[in-house]
């Protein structure tokens, strides 16, 4: 294993012991790199863990350079919300008003959807369409150009179901409203008035400064580096950005806030409070607002975003009510569990908040027997069938990220599949260990999809 130094910018007792479990679960892992930041009572607690590569080591540090993935959205959002306040954008008026170009092979969704919905993941065609356009400034309009030919699953507004496209969309939007390409649009907007001057989109601004490449844990290699390691520039609005632990603070520090930069207001206190406010139902009880997540726990509630590129994973979850936010940043696929075990600990020991137990479910051999069956969408196949007694499941990955060309990561090993509650079920081991997923019925009765972030549709 290789040598995992250890960079602290505190000596705060709750942080070292923070710290301590990061190392060890990155050491059980086999996580080459994290970076983690925290704030709580007014105070920033940062530090990095381990190596940026296993090919090429250096210490990952505060200041090292991720890819922070679909967090982006967020960042997009914000934008989107600064031109509504400015009258350019009504958030429930079509996208065609400002988008006459919009093509969709559902006319009715082409005509209907609303920038609302693309902020809520509420557009309904398929939503892991991954392509390079190219690195011109012209890359987001290729895209969504191409976007005429994706498959709408549901109607528009209808069902939730994770949307990269429909942030693709946005950022086009930003594009045509500001004149700009995306990226200017967003570094004259967000970053630079939020001081985040260690935050790039372009390799170009990021090979020179300290980065990290993706990891994946081989069973026969080890732990080996993932390529390619850029995004298309096409995926910049959906989840470009590469960014630190540090600057990930000063993003928090703003959206726990009331819209002001320093002395710049960006948005008013009444629209950074509509970001955090249900929009609609997301999946497993959890609710969308305008590009953020929510969750409560008991009575407080959490708003958080995350990130998986390839083989580089984030979390980044804030609860208002507290002034308390943690991003946790990691160079490995395996990065998502250890992510999950960080913030949850994190949450317990700083502010007492804990998910409660799950009470599994004895539903026997008959009941389990509904739910065997394939399950596909875009970018994997959920297989479910019934072995010693228990309901198991198989993911096959089917390629096309980071672009529909790409071919599928190795299967990881099935996991068996509990229920927590009526048509509710979640993975017990790893790697895929946590997974949600929800059945949704059709009025007869009959499962015809299975929900995790993704829609499933049942074949």
């Amino acid at each position: 294993m290789y040598h995992l130094p250890i960079h602290h910018e505190t000596n705060d007792p709750d942080f070292a012991d923070l710290s301590a479990f990061v190392a060890a679960e990155m050491r059980r892992l086999h996580v080459p790199g994290v970076a983690i930041g925290l704030i709580h009572d007014g105070q920033e607690y940062l530090g990095g863990f381990g190596v940026t590569s296993v090919e090429n080591p250096l210490p990952v540090t505060a200041d090292t350079l991720f890819q922070i993935g679909s967090t982006t959205k967020t960042l997009t959002g914000t934008i989107i919300m600064q031109l509504v306040e400015q009258g350019a954008i009504d958030l429930d008026e079509p996208v065609r008003t400002y988008l006459p170009e919009l093509r969709l092979i559902d006319k009715e969704a082409e005509g209907s959807v609303t920038t609302r919905h693309l902020l809520t993941h509420l557009g309904g065609w398929v939503g892991d369409f991954f392509r390079d356009t190219g690195n011109g400034d012209d890359a987001l309009a290729r895209y969504v150009a191409e976007m005429a030919d994706l498959p709408q699953v549901v109607p528009v507004g209808s069902l939730w179901a994770y949307n990269n496209a429909g942030f693709g969309v946005a950022g086009r939007l930003i594009e045509v409203i500001t004149g700009q390409t995306y990226e200017a649009a967003a570094q004259e907007m967000m970053l630079d008035p939020l001081g985040m001057t260690n935050s790039f989109f372009f390799p170009a601004d990021v090979i020179s400064r300290g980065f990290v490449v993706g990891h994946r844990d081989d069973a026969e290699l080890g732990v080996v580096v993932e390529r390619p390691w850029a995004l298309a520039r096409s995926a910049h609005a959906v989840g470009g950005l590469c960014s630190s632990a540090r600057d990930q603070l000063r993003y928090a520090r703003f959206h726990l806030g009331d819209g002001r930069a320093g002395d710049q207001r960006l948005l008013p206190a009444e629209t950074m409070a509509a970001m955090q406010t249900p929009q609609c139902a997301a999946n497993m009880g959890r609710q969308m607002g305008l590009s953020w997540l929510l969750k409560t726990y008991g009575e407080t509630q959490a708003v958080l975003h995350g990130g998986a590129t390839n083989g580089q994973l984030s979390a980044f979850l804030m609860v208002p009510a507290h002034g308390f936010a943690i991003t946790v940043l990691t160079n490995a696929d395996e990065g998502e569990i250890l992510n999950d075990k960080v913030v949850a600990w994190a949450l317990e020991r700083y502010l007492g908040l804990k998910e409660p137990a799950l009470t599994y479910l004895d539903l026997g051999i008959e009941k389990l027997g509904e739910y065997v069956g394939t399950y596909e969408a875009q970018l994997g196949r959920l297989n479910l069938y019934l072995s010693d007694g228990q309901l198991r499941v198989q993911l096959t990955p089917k390629g096309g990220f980071p672009d529909v060309d790409s071919p599928p990561s190795p299967p990881p090993p099935p996991s068996r599949l509990a229920f927590f509650a009526p048509d509710r079920g979640i993975t017990l081991d790893e790697p895929l260990i946590n997974m949600k997923a929800e059945f949704i019925r059709d009025p007869g009765g009959q499962i015809i999809w299975l929900r995790t972030s993704r829609l499933h549709r049942r074949i």
